[in-house]
């Protein structure tokens, strides 16, 4: 795995949770960023993280860190800021990617709200309580979304279903970031509200409801190819 696809640090999450709220308009030109104390509260990680993850955006010119003073959003962000983003280096790959996991993965919800057993269920749980309680942790939110998605397909109980997602893995993990970063871009929200996403999906399975868990699974998928062909402009 090349540098650019190894996980992000804790730090360089919080750099890019800033960043989408510059870019959405969230956090405009003068406004005062909440304090180092409450944005570790906010994102679950340490004071000295979230330091880091403002230096990197004032390298950029991005924020104003005024000593004893605060922190203040310096200028407005400008797109190519976040269009320069390594994902768009691969994104022929990974729409190609993200066509067939729409085609393999809405299709693995529906048959695993069809034929998932209690153990499925309880397996898929686990990870969703592990996803709660690790929010913010993003290296670990990457293996962990990979983890449901794959145990979504082992809910069908198609053998060839559930080797086609295996063969996949390995792409999956490398391009799971892009697609994280990608989700959150088209939400201009954070990892609580993708856990509530699959929760969604799960909670669908759950039910037996086959209908509704293929078109969550497609309608997760495919917010991440229409920001991605946006910025790209492949059609």
């Amino acid at each position: 795995m090349s540098n650019h696809e190894r996980p992000l640090k804790s730090n360089e999450w919080v750099a890019r949770q800033l960043l989408l709220k510059l870019t959405s308009g969230e956090l405009s030109p003068g406004d005062k960023l909440p304090s180092v104390v409450d944005l570790a509260a906010e994102y679950g990680v340490g004071r000295s993280t979230i330091r880091e993850a403002q230096s990197a955006l004032k390298a950029k010119g991005l924020l104003d860190i005024r000593q004893g003073g605060g922190t203040y959003v310096k200028s407005p962000p400008e797109e190519p800021a976040f269009a320069q983003e390594a994902w768009l280096d691969r994104a022929d790959s990974l729409l190609q990617l993200l066509e067939v996991r729409k085609v393999l993965e809405t299709g693995c919800a529906g048959l695993a709200a069809k034929h998932r057993t209690d153990d499925d269920l309880a397996a898929m749980n686990a990870t969703l309580r592990e996803m709660e309680e690790r929010l913010g942790d993003e290296a670990f939110g990457e293996q962990a979304d990979v983890r449901l998605h794959e145990q979504l397909a082992k809910a069908t109980h198609n053998p060839m279903l559930a080797e086609l997602m295996k063969s996949l893995s390995e792409r999956l993990h490398e391009s799971m970031r892009d697609t994280r970063s990608l989700w959150f871009y088209a939400e201009h929200r954070s990892a609580s509200r993708l856990l509530e996403e699959h929760r969604s999906i799960v909670s669908a399975v759950a039910s037996r409801d086959e209908a509704l868990a293929a078109s969550l699974m497609e309608r997760h998928l495919a917010k991440v190819e229409q920001v991605l062909r946006e910025k790209t402009g492949i059609r």
